[in-house]
């Protein structure tokens, strides 16, 4: 059984499948995690998302800010912007089973193996937040995308603010600073006081702000994090962080990362991918 991690999809489902067939993924004797915005941009969703759920538990996905966007749209609190490329889920006939399977997936997930813990988040964690942190405050939100509440919550969702995790936070606020970390984040002060206008490479932050996994006294650099969302970054392969979002969708190409028989044993499968998307435009 291999074990593997991929970056952003972001609908290039062909890309997808030669990536597959690249690493010889088998359903039955592989695990695969999709690091979040499954749709969006590219050319297919709607395949990408009948794949995932058609293989079952063998491709495991966490939510990105595009896969939310999507739920989103579909309740009305968010109008697509004129590069979404949305409507094949949003007027595809099984759209209510699709959007049903998205609000199912968790916001992080954890894998043990070889006996040391993997945690996997869509954008960045908060320099504060330990690895039970991240995963019981995803449990927060993942609650609410399942049950009743999730349309006005989904009107909640956007800005800014609060910038910053306060444990005392509740209710919208509260979800708000959780989704806006685990789905958005890229740059924060060196407390932890998150930026959204900057997607520069990390080498060139802008003044006060430092990457999200640089900020100093990070209680998750003991563990291995892995996480896309920043195409600007790209391929990053430390110790203690990986980074899989190598743009697909701007004509990068699609990441994979194959486990050994241990987290530090680790391979970089990519394949190359057409331009859907000019980045920029």
């Amino acid at each position: 059984m291999a074990l593997y991690c991929i970056g952003d999809i972001q609908g290039c489902d062909t890309a997808l499948q030669r990536l597959l067939d690249h690493i010889g993924f088998s359903p039955s004797r592989d695990t695969v995690y999709l690091l979040g915005d499954l749709v969006n941009r590219g050319p297919d969703s709607a395949a990408v998302l009948r794949r995932c759920m058609q293989q079952g538990d063998s491709l495991r996905s966490l939510l990105g800010n595009h896969d939310l966007h999507l739920l989103a749209a579909a309740h009305g609190a968010r109008k697509p912007s004129r590069r979404d490329t949305l409507d094949q889920v949003l007027q595809a006939p099984d759209r209510e089973a699709l959007l049903d399977w998205l609000r199912h997936q968790p916001l992080a997930r954890q894998h043990v193996h070889g006996g040391e813990p993997l945690l996997m988040v869509h954008a960045g964690v908060l320099p504060s937040w330990s690895a039970q942190d991240v995963l019981a405050h995803a449990d927060e939100v993942h609650a609410v995308l399942r049950g009743a509440d999730m349309p006005a919550f989904l009107h909640a969702m956007y800005g800014n603010t609060p910038d910053r995790w306060d444990p005392t936070l509740t209710g919208t606020d509260r979800l708000r600073v959780i989704v806006n970390a685990l789905t958005r984040l890229r740059f924060c002060t060196p407390e932890g006081a998150m930026d959204f206008e900057s997607s520069e490479a990390a080498t060139a932050p802008p003044a006060g702000l430092v990457p999200w996994f640089e900020a100093p006294g990070r209680k998750t650099q003991n563990g291995l994090v892995a996480f896309g969302h920043w195409s600007t970054l790209g391929w990053m392969n430390r110790a203690n962080l990986l980074a899989l979002d190598t743009g697909c969708v701007w004509g990068g190409c699609l990441s994979a990362v194959r486990f050994g028989r241990t987290l530090a044993d680790r391979e970089h499968c990519h394949v190359d991918c057409e331009e859907a998307q000019k980045p920029g435009a």
